[in-house]
C-alpha cells in the first residue's frame, strides 16, 4: 500500500543526477551535508562515479589531491549542493572556483527556486535568478583569476596555494544588471577574455529535495539551510520569537508583509509534493499556515491540477497553537538522544555587514557527535587499521598536530558517530523503528538488535564487563571488520547508551516528574499551581551536587506551568492567571536566582546586565565588599582614624545604592519577563485560537496533534481549520455552482495520504501519539507523512522563547 517515501525519493532524486555526477568533484554546503548523511547518500555518490566530496564552508587547497593522479591537462568538473540562496553562497563557490585548477564546468544545485531568491527581501537577484548568477559568478571567476595569473607572474611560484575571498570581493558586483543578463545557456567565458586557463561553463538547476528524513515518513528542514533560518515572524505585538509564527489572531499576512520564512517554506512544500506527484486539497490550521496554504494555492496551476496525481492532503500547522508538547520531556528515546549528545559546531554563518542578516536564526545542528571514542580504543593495536590509515591524513592535514603512536582523543572524537535513517537491520531501519517507540521499548529492542548481531557474527562476549549496552558494543567492536560491518546499530547503542546513563536519565525522568505535578496542580487551584512553580525556582538554588534541576530548567517550567495555567484559568484575572500576590512571589523568586546566576545574563530580557550581576555575585561571596573598595578603605584608615569610619560608611552606603540600582532594573527586567509569559497563557483563549477540551487524566496528556489526527479520522469538526480551495475549486463554487454543479468541500479523512507539516518544528513525541492516533483510529489505510521546519528539543524551545530570537 504504501507508495510515499521520502528517502527513496530524494535518494532517485539523486541518481537522476548520474551524468552530471560522474567524475565530479561535489561539494556540499554545511545544511546538505547534514542532509545527506540523514539520508545516507555518500555511498551513493560514490557508486555514481564521484571522484570526492567535500565541504564547501571548510574547502581548501589540500582538495586538489584528487587531481594527483591525473594529468595535469585535465579539466576538472565541480558539482555544488547548496540549501542557501545564491548570494549567500556565493563566496564560498567563488574561492572553491579560483582555488581548484583546471576548472571546466561548475555546476550548482540549489533548493531555493528563483521565485524563492525573487521573493526574499534585500535579494540582489530577480525572478531569473539562476541565469542572473550564471553570469555574475563568470564575471567575478574571469576578475580573479585575471588577478591571480598576474600575482603568479610576479612571484613564480609553482606551490598550490590557496586563494581566500575577502569579505567585499565578488559580493558588491551581486547587484541585478537587466543589460547584462540575455537568455542564452548556459554562460561561459569568452574566448579573448583573458588568456591562460580553462573556459568555464557555468549551470546552475533546481534541486528542492534538500531535507533530513528521520524515516520514510518523518522529515525536517536542514539546521542551516536558507528555508529553516529565514524568520517566521516580524517583532509585532503578537509575536514572540522569529523562529516562531506569531500568535493567531484571526488576520491575514498578504503582500510585503509576509515574512520570508513564509514565502520560502511555500515554495518548498510545493516543489516537494509535485515531485512526490502529490495532487493536494489543502488545510491550514493558524494564521501563518493560512498565508503558507494560500501561497501554495496560488501557485497550482490548470496544469497541475489536470495532470493525473495521487490525491493526497497538506496539513499545515502552526506550532504556536501548541507551544506545550515541545516544552515538555516526552517519553521517547529519540528525544532524549537529542537532548543529551552534543551536536555538530556551526559552521561560519558568514561576514558581518550587508551580507549577513540580523533576522536570520541560528538553528542547533542536527548533526550529532555520537561518542565513540572509548569504542575506538578498545580495538586492539594489531586491529587499528583504520586509525593507522587515518593517522598521517590527520598529520598532512593538520601540521600543527605532532601525533605520535596512538592517536590522542581530540583525534579519534573526528570518527564520532552520528545517525543514519538507511541504516537497517535486515532491511528494517533502525531510526523508523524506534521513532514510534516509548523510551523503554526503544531501549528494549536496540539491546535485541544488538544480541542477535552478535550471534550472527559468531562473538563470544566478555563476562568481565557490567552488563548492559556497554558489554555489547565493545564485544561488537573488537576487530575493525566487525565494527565496520556493522557500524550502524553500533553508533544508535553508543547515543543510546549515553543517553541513559544515570546523570541523563535521572534529569530527563526529573522533569517528567516536575511537568506532572504542574499539569495535576493546573487542574485545582492557582494557587497550587504558583506554589509549586516556586518551590522549584528554590530548589534550583541548592548549588547541590545532586540537584538536577538547574536555573535554566527552571526557567522552562516556569514557561510551562504558564502556558498550563493559561489552558486551565484563562478567565481568572485581567493580567494574568495568577493573582498579583501570587505573580509576586514567582517574581521574588526568579530574581533572587538571577542574582545567584549571573550566566542567565545570556537572556534577551537581561541583555547588558552580565557584567553588573557577576560584579554582585562576587562582593556577596568576598563578605560585601570589593576587592577594590577593600584596599582603598586599608588606606583611608592609616591616614585618619575617624575618617577610616567616614570612609566605611560611605563605602557601604554606595555599595547598598548600586546594589538597590541592580535590583530595581533587574525588578523591571522581570516585569518585562512575565508580560511575556501573559502572552503565553492567552494562546487557547483569543479570537482565531483553537479551543481543546482538557484531558481527562494529566498524567496521560496528549499533544495537539494527538487530537488533531483523532479528530479528522473520526471526521469530527475541528475548530480553526480552515480548507484552501484549488482553482478549479473555486470555479465550481462560484460559476458552475449556480446551475447545481457546485462541489461538495473535501475532507481530509477521505485521503489516502495526509502530509502534516508543522510551521516552526515538531519533535519525535508528536511523531510517536500520531502512529498511536492511527492505530487507536483503525484506519490502517491511511499514510501519514510529517515534517517540520525543524526537530525541536525542550531546550531549543527555550532558547527561542528567551534568546536571541526572542521578541521579549
Amino acid at each position: 500500500m504504501a507508495f510515499v517515501n521520502v528517502i527513496n525519493c530524494c535518494l532517485d532524486s539523486i541518481r537522476e543526477l548520474s551524468e552530471e555526477l560522474k567524475g565530479a568533484v561535489v561539494y556540499l554546503d554545511a545544511g546538505c551535508t547534514e542532509s545527506f548523511k540523514f539520508l545516507g547518500a555518500f555511498s551513493v555518490l560514490l557508486e555514481m562515479g564521484v571522484l570526492s566530496v567535500c565541504s564547501l564552508e571548510s574547502m581548501s587547497s589540500l582538495d586538489m589531491a584528487i587531481d594527483w593522479n591525473q594529468k595535469n591537462d585535465d579539466l576538472t568538473k565541480v558539482v555544488f549542493f547548496t540549501c542557501r540562496l545564491l548570494s549567500d553562497a556565493h563566496r564560498y563557490i567563488l574561492r572553491c572556483l579560483t582555488t581548484l585548477q583546471h576548472v571546466s564546468q561548475c555546476t550548482i544545485y540549489i533548493s531555493i527556486s528563483e521565485t524563492g531568491h525573487s521573493a526574499y527581501p534585500d535579494s540582489p537577484l530577480g525572478p531569473d535568478a539562476y541565469h542572473e548568477y550564471q553570469i555574475l559568478l563568470v564575471q567575478d571567476y574571469e576578475e580573479l583569476k585575471k588577478k591571480n595569473n598576474q600575482n603568479s607572474i610576479h612571484k613564480n611560484s609553482n606551490k598550490p596555494k590557496e586563494n581566500p575571498i575577502f569579505e567585499d570581493e565578488g559580493w558588491l558586483q551581486l547587484t541585478p544588471r537587466e543589460s547584462d543578463t540575455p537568455k542564452s545557456q548556459p554562460f561561459s567565458t569568452s574566448k579573448d577574455t583573458y588568456d591562460g586557463g580553462p573556459k568555464l561553463m557555468a549551470y546552475v538547476h533546481h534541486f528542492p529535495l534538500i531535507l533530513c528524513p528521520f524515516s520514510p515518513k518523518f522529515f525536517v528542514l536542514p539546521s542551516e539551510g536558507s528555508i529553516s533560518e529565514a524568520y517566521l515572524s516580524g517583532d509585532q505585538e503578537n509575536s514572540i520569537s522569529s523562529g516562531l509564527p506569531p500568535l493567531s489572531t484571526g488576520t491575514f499576512h498578504d503582500g510585503e508583509d509576509i515574512p520570508p520564512g513564509v514565502a520560502l517554506t511555500a515554495q518548498f512544500l510545493y516543489h516537494l509534493t509535485t515531485k512526490m506527484d502529490l495532487k493536494l486539497e489543502i488545510f491550514s490550521l493558524g494564521d501563518l499556515s493560512r498565508s503558507v496554504g494560500k501561497l501554495i494555492t496560488d501557485m497550482s496551476s490548470l496544469y497541475d491540477v489536470g495532470r493525473r496525481k495521487k490525491p493526497a492532503g497538506l496539513l499545515l500547522i502552526d506550532r504556536t497553537v501548541d507551544l506545550l508538547t515541545p516544552c515538555c520531556h516526552g517519553d521517547t528515546l529519540i528525544d532524549r538522544i537529542f537532548s543529551s549528545i552534543p551536536r555538530r559546531t556551526r559552521t561560519p554563518s558568514g561576514p558581518k555587514g550587508t551580507r549577513s542578516r540580523p533576522t536570520n536564526l541560528l538553528r542547533s545542528p542536527l548533526d550529532l557527535q555520537i561518542p565513540l571514542t572509548e569504542i575506538l580504543q578498545e580495538i586492539p593495536p594489531k586491529d587499528l587499521h583504520l586509525l593507522q590509515t587515518i593517522e598521517p591524513f590527520l598529520q598532512g592535514w593538520s601540521n600543527t598536530n605532532q601525533l605520535s603512536g596512538n592517536l590522542c582523543s581530540s583525534e579519534i572524537e573526528l570518527l564520532s558517530g552520528s545517525l543514519i535513517s538507511t541504516e537497517n537491520f535486515n532491511g528494517t531501519p533502525f531510526l523508523e523503528s524506534i521513532l514510534d517507540k516509548r523510551t523503554k521499548e526503544g531501549t528494549t529492542l536496540i539491546k535485541k538488535w544488538l544480541q542477535e548481531t552478535i550471534r550472527k557474527e559468531k562473538i563470544s562476549v566478555n563476562t568481565k564487563i557490567p552488563p548492559g549496552f556497554e558489554r555489547l558494543i565493545k564485544s561488537l567492536s573488537k576487530n575493525e571488520s566487525t565494527f565496520t560491518r556493522n557500524k550502524g546499530i553500533i553508533q544508535l547503542a553508543a547515543a543510546t547508551s549515553h543517553a541513559m546513563t544515570e546523570k541523563n536519565r535521572a534529569k530527563w525522568d526529573s522533569f517528567i516528574s516536575a511537568e506532572k505535578i504542574l499539569a495535576i496542580n493546573a487542574t485545582d487551584t492557582t494557587q497550587n499551581l504558583s506554589s509549586q512553580m516556586c518551590d522549584i525556582i528554590n530548589k534550583s538554588l541548592t548549588r547541590e551536587p545532586e540537584s538536577l534541576i538547574s536555573i535554566e530548567d527552571a526557567l522552562l517550567l516556569t514557561i510551562t506551568g504558564y502556558i498550563l495555567a493559561g489552558e486551565n484559568f484563562p478567565t481568572s484575572s485581567s493580567t494574568g492567571p495568577f493573582s498579583w500576590q501570587e505573580e509576586h512571589f514567582l517574581k521574588e523568586a526568579i530574581v533572587d536566582a538571577i542574582l545567584e546566576n549571573p550566566e542567565l545574563g545570556k537572556f534577551k530580557f537581561l541583555d547588558g546586565l552580565y557584567d553588573d550581576l557577576e560584579a554582585n555575585l562576587k562582593k556577596k561571596r568576598d563578605g560585601g565588599v570589593a576587592k577594590d573598595d577593600f584596599e582603598d578603605d586599608q588606606w583611608g584608615s592609616w591616614d585618619e582614624e575617624d575618617g577610616g569610619d567616614n570612609n566605611n560608611n560611605n563605602t557601604s552606603n554606595e555599595n547598598a545604592y548600586s546594589d538597590m540600582q541592580l535590583k530595581l532594573e533587574l525588578r523591571d527586567r522581570v516585569d518585562n519577563l512575565f508580560k511575556f509569559f501573559h502572552k503565553l497563557t492567552n494562546l487557547k483563549g483569543g479570537k482565531g485560537r483553537v479551543n481543546w477540551e482538557s484531558d481527562n487524566d494529566p498524567y496521560s496528556r496528549k499533544g495537539l496533534l494527538y487530537k488533531l489526527v483523532t479528530r479528522i479520522l473520526r471526521k469530527d469538526d475541528v475548530p480553526g481549520l480552515e480548507y484552501h480551495s484549488s482553482t478549479v475549486g473555486r470555479l465550481f463554487k462560484t460559476g458552475f455552482g449556480r446551475f447545481g454543479l457546485g462541489q461538495a468541500k473535501p475532507s481530509l479523512s477521505d485521503q489516502n495520504v495526509i502530509l502534516v507539516f508543522v510551521v516552526g518544528g515538531m519533535n519525535a513525541i508528536e511523531v510517536l501519539e500520531v502512529q498511536e492516533a492511527l492505530l487507536e483510529s483503525g484506519r490502517l489505510d491511511i499514510e501519514v507523512v510529517l515534517g517540520g521546519t525543524t526537530f525541536l528539543t525542550p531546550t531549543n524551545m527555550l532558547d527561542l522563547l528567551l534568546g536571541d530570537s526572542s521578541y521579549i
